[in-house]
Formats: C-alpha cells, sequence, structure tokens
C-alpha cells in the first residue's frame, strides 16, 4: 500500500479563521442556571410546596408535582444549535487544557465551536473550502493537547496547533483508499487516521507523511481468506459500517452489511475478521470501559462479550428499547454507561451492562440519537439528526 506522502504538503497550506461577529444563540432556560436551587432542591420544595392547601389555587397537586419531579430528574438536557434542522451531528471534542473549549462535527460543512463547556455553540467558517464546490461531512475530531485534528468526505484533513483558534489544510495523496472516517490525536504532531477501506495511517510530522500500519485493505484480506469460513466475507463492498478505537489502540470495526466484524490490535499486519455468533446482522460495536466489547444487532439487542479484549463470544443482555433499533453506547464509567437510539431512546445501566432502565429525558424529541460521547466522568453528550445535541447534567 502506498505511503501517503507529498513534497507540497509544506508548502500549500490555507487556515480556517476564526468568525469576527458570532453571536450566541439566546440561553436555554433551565433549572440549573439558578445556582441556589438545584434538581435535589428543586424536588423536595416542590414536594413540600404540594403539601400546603391554602395555596392550592397556584401550586402543583401532588400528581403534578411527582410528575414534574420525575421530568426533573433526567440526567439530559436539550441543548439548542443555531443550525439547519437537517444537519446530522457527528462528533464532539474538547481541548484538554480547557474543558469548557470545544468543537462539534456534522453534515453540510457543520464546525461549531463552543467556551462554555457546552452550553451554548457558534458556528466556525472554513474558507480553504468554501472556495471549492463540495459540501463536506466532517466525521471524526481529535485533540491532544493544543493540537487538535479534523477529517471528513470528501477527502479533508484540517490541523490546529493553538487549540483551534487557527485550523491548516494538510493536503492528501489522490490514491488515498476509501474516505476518512475517523482520526485520533496520539502526541506531538502525531496522529492515527483510518478510512472506511481499512486502510490505518500514522504520521509523526503533523500529517505531512503517512506510514501505512496494515500491509492490505480489507478487501484484499477477505479475498485472500475467503476460504477460511467467514460468513458473508463473499458479499462484502469493502467498506465498514463503523470503526471504534479503545484507549490502547485496539480497533473493532463492523462491515458495512452487518454479516461479521473485524479487528485489529498494534502490530498486527491485517485486519482480523470474526464470524458473528448472532443471527441477527450487525448495527455497531465497541469497547466497554472494563476493555470488553458491546455488539448492537439491528432491531434493538444489546450483546456483551464474556471477559475482556477480543472475542466472539457474546450474551444477550435485555433492554427495553420500546421496538426502536440501539445505535450506540458510551461509558462514563465501568459500571455506568448510557445507550442512544431511534426514536429518542436513551438507556441507561449502573452496574456495568446486567441492567438497563429507560431515561424519558428524549422520548418527545422526534430524532434518531446515534453517537454516545463521555469526555470525562462529569460531562457527556449525545448526538442526533436534525442538528438534536443533548447535554449531561449528572
Amino acid at each position: 500500500m502506498a505511503s501517503l506522502t507529498s513534497p507540497t504538503f509544506t508548502t500549500n497550506t490555507r487556515c480556517l479563521q476564526r468568525p469576527q461577529n458570532s453571536h450566541s444563540p439566546p440561553q436555554q432556560p433551565r433549572l440549573s442556571q439558578r445556582p441556589e436551587l438545584n434538581r435535589r432542591n428543586f424536588i423536595s420544595q416542590t414536594a413540600s410546596l404540594s403539601s400546603l392547601p391554602l395555596l392550592s389555587p397556584l401550586i402543583l397537586n401532588p400528581q403534578q408535582a411527582n410528575a414534574a419531579a420525575e421530568d426533573s430528574l433526567s440526567d439530559w438536557e436539550r441543548v439548542y444549535l443555531p443550525i439547519d434542522p437537517g444537519v446530522v451531528l457527528l462528533d464532539i471534542a474538547f481541548v484538554p487544557d480547557d474543558t469548557n473549549h470545544g468543537f462539534l462535527l456534522g453534515t453540510r460543512q457543520t464546525i461549531m465551536e463552543t467556551k462554555d463547556g457546552g452550553n451554548t455553540w457558534v458556528q466556525r467558517s472554513i474558507p480553504s473550502a468554501e472556495d471549492e464546490d463540495f459540501n463536506y461531512r466532517f466525521n471524526s475530531i481529535s485533540f491532544k493537547g493544543k493540537e487538535g485534528w479534523i477529517v471528513g468526505k470528501p477527502a479533508i484533513l484540517l490541523y490546529t496547533a493553538d487549540a483551534g483558534e487557527t485550523w491548516e489544510r494538510i493536503p492528501l495523496s489522490a490514491q488515498l483508499p476509501g474516505d476518512m472516517v475517523y482520526i485520533k490525536a496520539t502526541g506531538e504532531k502525531s496522529a492515527e487516521m483510518v478510512t472506511d477501506e481499512g486502510a490505518i495511517y500514522i504520521t509523526s510530522n503533523r500529517g505531512y507523511n503517512w506510514r501505512a500500519a496494515v500491509q492490505e485493505s480489507v478487501s484484499a484480506t477477505l479475498n485472500r481468506t475467503v476460504s477460511s469460513g467467514i460468513s458473508g466475507a463473499s458479499y462484502y463492498t469493502g467498506t465498514f459500517n463503523t470503526v471504534n478505537r479503545s484507549p490502547n489502540g485496539n480497533y473493532v470495526a463492523v462491515s458495512s452489511r452487518g454479516n461479521f466484524y473485524l479487528t485489529w490490535e498494534p502490530g498486527q499486519a491485517f485486519w482480523q475478521p470474526h464470524n458473528r455468533a448472532i443471527a441477527r446482522r450487525i448495527q455497531n460495536m465497541g469497547w466497554r470501559a472494563d476493555g470488553g466489547l458491546w455488539l448492537l444487532v439491528r432491531g434493538g439487542g444489546l450483546y456483551l462479550s464474556k471477559g475482556t479484549g477480543i472475542s466472539e463470544e457474546f450474551e444477550e443482555i435485555p433492554v427495553q428499547s420500546r421496538g426502536f433499533g440501539i445505535l450506540d453506547v458510551g461509558y462514563r464509567s465501568k459500571e455506568e454507561a448510557w445507550a442512544a437510539g431511534g426514536s429518542g431512546v436513551l438507556l441507561r445501566t449502573t452496574n456495568g451492562g446486567k441492567t438497563w432502565t429507560r431515561d424519558k429525558a428524549a422520548d418527545n424529541i422526534a430524532a434518531n440519537l446515534y453517537s454516545v460521547k463521555f469526555i470525562d466522568g462529569r460531562k457527556g453528550f449525545v448526538l442526533g439528526n436534525d442538528g438534536v445535541l443533548l447535554r449531561y447534567l449528572g
């Protein structure tokens, strides 16, 4: 596989400038905006007020008070964004040195910025892309220190060395196999990039040169190993449906049709294909906080691998998804995780995934929730279509 190298990388760069007259959207009223009234105090005060008969015309009755208390217990709130309703949100990241400073990506060339921890967002323009006849889909963003990376489709790579104050466009080889779907900042001037055809590239000089970490594309691997018994390999179209990276650098990816999955560990020359042990096709896979795997199937099923590390043995976990598919799982800690899916489905576990309960926070939101992202134990977001963004309250 050819290395992505270009002698013009140091000369053909353009920058993403900060907007001069950006205006924040109106702040949405929230209980948490009043420091003297947190959610727990609100519940107790509501219950106390409901017991005062002399104020009954102005106070909620006990049934209404209980309903209000139940609503206030939700761990999520919606953040309204100043973007077109048709935008699908795809990724989010914050600057490690300033956890209030973050960026949000999506379709239709959407890049948004926050300086208050995600309460409000403003749009960022991309002069280096606006003079082209493309409508970029920004797929992935990652920061390490003040250095950050963004990749998108059609092929575009942006780099910042100043926490996103300016973004420099890095040229890419036209021979890049597939579309860039994921990038991970790994160190000073270093990153790891993945395409939907299974190419993994590593740079250590700000993206001017890239070294291939695998020797062949996934299609080539499957053509070479099709006789090994991987079910559905002969029908493989050559692209991933999803790909997820563990903190220690292992990858798990789902084939485009969901009929098998693949894994890769640092040092391996090829992706390793695996048969699925479940009858239904795979929707998505990822890594638990304890190092094991979670697996979602089309139709709403959730499975957890037995033990930690890469495995082909999974057990089904009962969930109440109301008949809608579950699309992603995000771990806040080893014990607590959240699952999100179609038509506003939100599920929570507090025992490592053994049991799940439904959170009704998004029941009235007519949107699919595609991604659950926890930046740390206190900051988390759920990304959906139609510009839907939920913020974790805790």
